[in-house]
């Protein structure tokens, strides 16, 4: 016969990790937890013209680039994403002005959460590609290196090095 302590002791143990799990799923779906949205406006000196792009990002149905007028409101930059994604937390927006050197730098694609006719427009991807890029991100959870995407059925290193510098996993 067992000594009732020990019982007790597993029981305090399943409920701590009940609790525990519950308090995890509880600040992961609360909008606290939500990614807030995230603009990133040109240098002061730059010319706003059609030409001018401003990055939208976070909690937007269409996270990119966007052409920006002298008339341009940040709504109208939130409507040309699409409008907000559900749920989002407008109190949380952040606005980032980079530096010259961030101007210059390329975009790069987020394989954790680009829809597939944006990676199919990757060199060396096609739409089966992509479709396996999200098949397989959804049965193993987000990538947490670029490396993981050689484990993509269909891309193999030749892909992998053309793709290399315009992907991301954040």
């Amino acid at each position: 016969m067992k000594p009732l302590h020990t019982d007790r002791n597993i029981i305090i143990f399943v409920l701590l990790i009940v609790v525990a799990g519950g308090f995890t799923t509880l600040v992961q779906l609360h909008p606290w937890a939500r990614k807030p949205i995230e603009i990133i406006i040109p240098e002061e000196n730059t010319p706003i013209s059609g030409t001018t792009q401003i990055y939208i990002d976070g909690a937007v149905v269409r996270p990119g680039w966007y052409p920006i007028d002298e008339d341009k409101t940040l709504n109208d930059v939130i409507l040309s994403a699409r409008g907000l994604a559900e749920g989002a937390d407008t109190s949380k927006i952040k606005l980032h002005i980079p530096t010259v050197n961030e101007c210059n730098t390329s975009q790069r694609i987020s394989i954790n959460r680009a829809e597939n006719w944006l990676l199919d427009a990757l060199p060396g991807i096609g739409p089966t590609s992509a479709q396996n890029i999200i098949d397989y991100r959804e049965a193993n959870g987000p990538f947490v290196t670029i490396y993981e995407l050689l484990l993509v059925p269909g891309i193999g290193q030749s892909t992998f090095d053309n793709i290399r510098d315009l992907v991301t996993v954040e």
